[in-house]
Formats: C-alpha cells, structure tokens, sequence
C-alpha cells in the first residue's frame, strides 16, 4: 500500500499545538528553534501559550503551522523510522501547507520556509483593508455550481468573486470583494445550495484580489534555494505532481491568487496507487475531507506523541 503525506492549512491552529512535541522529542525541539531563529521571534511560546487572537494572525499561524508539521515529520523520523523518500508516493498540502510538504520533501529548508511564510502572511494580510474582502463556504454545491454563483454574483456586484478553495465532498469556498461574496450568498440561496456562509477570516485568500500578495511572492521566491523534492510534490494550483524547482518557484506565485484544488489532488493521488494519507501536523480537517474525496482510502492524522502508536499500526 502507497502513502501519501499531506500537511493542513490556515485555520488549523490551536493555542498548545506543536508543546507535547516539544517536550517528547529533540529533532522536534529543533524545528521549533529553527523556526524561532528565521523569524527572530519566540513563536514556539506563542504556539504553546498563545494568545490565540495573536496566533490566528495570518503571519504567525502560517509558520506556526509548518512548524507543527515539520516537527511531527522529524519526530516520526525518529521515532517511528519514517524516511519520506522511501515510505511516500507522493506528498501535497492545502494553502500554506504546500510549503510544508515541499520542506518536508527538503526542497525547501526550513528557515527559509518559515521566512517565506512569513513574508506571505504579511503580504496576503496587507494586499486587501479589513473589513473590504470576504470568503464563504458554499456546502452542498460542487465546483460548476460555485463557479456559476461566484460569476453571477461578481457581475452583479461588479467585484471580484470566485472560488478560492474546491475541498471537496460539496463543500467550496468562494473569495472576494465583500459586497460581491455577500451577494453571492444570496444567488447560492436562491439556486438552492445547501447552506452558504460567511467565514471568519482576515483577508480574501486565493482570488484576485491578491495580486499585491503575489507580486511580493515572486520577488521573494526569486531569491530562495528550491532543490528537486525528494518526493513528487502535488500543486495546489494544477493538482498534478512535480519536482522540477522551476516549476514549483511558478506555482507557488500562481497559488496566491489561484483556487486551491484540494479535491482534485487527492484525488490524483488516490488514482495513481495512495491508499493511505497521513495528515502531519495540527488538526484533523485534511483527513476528514479525505473520507468524502476518496472513501475506499484510509487516512490517519499524527501530531502529538500520543499518535505514535496509531501510525505504527497504519504503517
């Protein structure tokens, strides 16, 4: 059976990820050092300790996630006897989590992904005033559907409107200029869609909107070291792997303002042989969206010690 190693997003944090880690194990305690370092930050205590008003910012959960991620990767390294390279088909991760799978692949080291996702938090946070963009899960509908209540609702409200995230199983997120995402709400309503719903977020993530966030991007992946992934990377934006350094410097600029194609990478993976994920990192979304993408594939989430026991056996 093939493994597929996946790494969450933004809105996976919680204030004590990453501390059972810490405490347990030394390449764990590492990572968070390494982390800390890059940033000139203690962000390990703000993982630990919170408070969470200052870890949900954009800037901080996205290292802080990676941390976790990496942290857990390093720990299974040495306590369970991972080596990704032989144990993963393939690895992918949601958003920001895609700089954890390429770290975790060493086609990025992990300063200079912490560094990256800070500049990308900054950038994604500041490209749109608070309170001017939005985003909303349509549950219920699939991509066609979200597309068309996303293009109905921006010509109507003359702003930008389209689908940020496909995570599959009927649910989409769509992003946007406020008034056009809150329109589109209402469209969604009226075709019938399940359940439409604002979400608490800073910033309109993945849309066009982003443009600012992506031009910084590009100047700021232009002067890191990419090597060839040790494990074929999923992209977000095109749901097929890659290992080509060029290739993924573009892809991660493209991600800024594309759709994060979720469904369509695991379901990439599930059809080229992976019949066992495992989500590293803090929180349990990734596998859960598993089950209505691929429910023939068995997933697994591993962030603490206490999983441990649970991968040995799924391994």
């Amino acid at each position: 059976m093939q493994k597929a190693f996946i790494f969450p997003g933004q809105g996976s944090q919680a204030v004590g990820m990453g501390k059972a880690l810490f405490d347990a194990c030394a390449p764990a305690r590492a990572v968070f050092a390494e982390v800390d370092d890059a940033l000139s930050q203690p962000l390990s205590t703000l993982m630990f300790e919170g408070p969470e008003s200052e870890l949900t910012l954009t800037a901080n959960a996205q290292p802080a996630l990676m941390a976790v991620s990496l942290a857990t990767i390093r720990a299974l390294e040495a306590e369970c006897g991972l080596d990704l390279a032989r144990d993963a088909a393939f690895v992918a991760g949601h958003s920001l989590g895609e700089y954890s799978a390429l770290a975790a692949a060493s086609a990025l080291t992990i300063f200079d992904t912490a560094r990256l996702l800070r500049i990308r938090g900054d950038a994604m946070q500041k490209a749109v005033p608070v309170g001017e963009g939005a985003m909303a899960a349509l549950l219920g509908a699939d991509l066609n559907q979200a597309r068309a209540v996303a293009e109905e609702a921006a010509t109507a409200a003359n702003g930008v409107c389209q689908v940020a995230n496909d995570n599959g199983g009927g649910q989409v997120v769509i992003s946007g200029a406020r008034a056009a995402v809150e329109k589109a709400i209402d469209v969604a309503r009226e075709k019938g869609i399940k359940r439409a719903v604002l979400l608490p977020v800073s910033a309109p993530f993945h849309c066009a909107l982003m443009q600012p966030a992506a031009d910084a991007m590009r100047d700021a992946l232009a002067g890191a070291a990419i090597s060839p992934p040790r494990v074929p990377v999923v992209a977000n934006v095109t749901a097929e792997p890659t290992r080509d350094p060029e290739t993924i410097r573009r892809l991660l600029v493209e991600q800024v303002t594309g759709a994060v194609r979720w469904r369509e990478c695991v379901a990439y993976v599930a059809s080229h042989g992976a019949t066992k994920f495992v989500e590293c990192g803090s929180g349990k979304v990734l596998a859960g969206l598993l089950k209505r993408i691929a429910p023939q594939a068995l997933g697994i989430s591993v962030g603490a010690p206490a999983d441990f026991d649970a991968y040995r056996a799924f391994a």
